[in-house]
């Protein structure tokens, strides 16, 4: 049987979010890595915005939003129970809690990074917007362990990558910084055996056209 076939991206956010359903879901795919600056031309053709992650399914559906592929995944299977189906409210909820990070969070994020990289005398100003929603993240994590409870969620995994960019932009403040919960949330993630695979690095399919075997972990 063939297998969908995703195209990703290794640092990017959004690939990350979707490679991180995918593994949590334990399906399998068949991944080709690119880079930004030469994408494979089937890549384009399929999704011409260009942009990943892209995962095709063998009936040849093309889902090109890492959260739609988060979802896509866990619905084939939710062992870890991401989707909290013993709630039935919390899926919008968490929907909602996603599109505060990727709709208000992430844009404020880039300024601050490009601040950091441009060292823009202006940063100070830039991280005190991040840190609005950091405070809210800080302020669930407060009452449980987790942004929804006291297990994991699929808005912890999708919301990950970029709390772990918002850390790495002044390192020394971000470790020093009030937001304990948040540190001690985010490195429990880094730290986890599943973060090692996800962020395993592949060669290049334009490179040397070589498809590698990704997902289908077991329940731990």
């Amino acid at each position: 049987m063939t297998l969908p076939l995703l195209y990703s991206l290794q640092h990017c956010p959004y690939a990350m979010r979707a490679r991180m359903g995918i593994l949590m879901a334990q399906q399998q795919v068949r991944l080709r890595a690119i880079k930004t600056k030469n994408k494979p031309p089937h890549l384009l053709e399929v999704s011409p915005k260009g942009t990943v992650p892209v995962l095709i399914l063998e009936n040849g559906q093309v889902i090109d939003e890492s959260l739609d592929i988060m979802l896509w995944a866990l619905k084939q299977n939710d062992p870890f129970n991401l989707l909290y189906s013993h709630d039935c409210d919390a899926l919008k909820n968490m929907l909602d809690l996603i599109k505060l990070n990727d709709c208000e969070f992430k844009p404020v994020l880039e300024i601050y990074k490009m601040s950091a990289r441009k060292k823009n005398p202006d940063i100070v100003m830039h991280r005190k917007d991040c840190e609005v929603f950091i405070v809210l993240f800080e302020e669930k994590l407060t009452q449980h362990k987790y942004l929804f409870g006291d297990e994991k969620s699929l808005a912890d995994y999708a919301i990950l990558p970029f709390i772990r960019q918002f850390a790495r932009v002044e390192r020394h403040w971000y470790l020093n910084s009030e937001y304990s919960h948040v540190r001690a949330w985010l490195n429990e993630f880094l730290q986890a055996p599943m973060f090692t695979k996800v962020m395993a690095k592949y060669d290049l399919w334009m490179d040397c056209a070589e498809e590698f075997l990704y997902g289908n972990i077991s329940k731990k």
